[in-house]
């Protein structure tokens, strides 16, 4: 079982990849993907049960822990910063999506209606 300072370095490895590639695909107006979402929740959970099952110890006791704590707060603060407009991005997608059901809708009632019409 890695250490809780790899599980850490590890989550802050990959954590800022992930919120590179969504802020690029935001800059495209393009929306976050699930995959990207659940990646980056699955980093979240396996970095927070390894900081949930020993308690952290005072600052300055660990200097390396102390240094991969701080990175792994600035990247859940980049990422808090960027839930708004993930959360915008979703919302528009979901406008979008409900507006392409509703014209699939209206297409099939029209088909059903056209053929008992024949």
């Amino acid at each position: 079982m890695p250490s809780r300072v790899q599980t850490l370095r590890e989550a802050n490895h990959r954590l800022p990849e992930w919120l590179d590639v969504v802020i690029a695909r935001h800059e495209q107006a393009a929306v976050a993907t699930p995959e990207q979402m659940s990646a980056l929740l699955t980093e979240l959970l396996k970095a927070g049960e390894g900081l949930r099952a020993v308690p952290v110890p005072e600052k300055g006791l660990d200097p390396e822990l102390d240094d991969e704590l701080d990175k792994y707060r600035r990247n859940v603060e980049r990422l808090k910063r960027m839930l708004p407009a993930i959360h915008s991005q979703l919302l528009v997608e979901r406008a979008r999506l409900e507006s392409q059901r509703a014209r699939l809708q209206a297409a099939a009632e029209w088909a059903c209606a056209s053929r008992r019409t024949l």
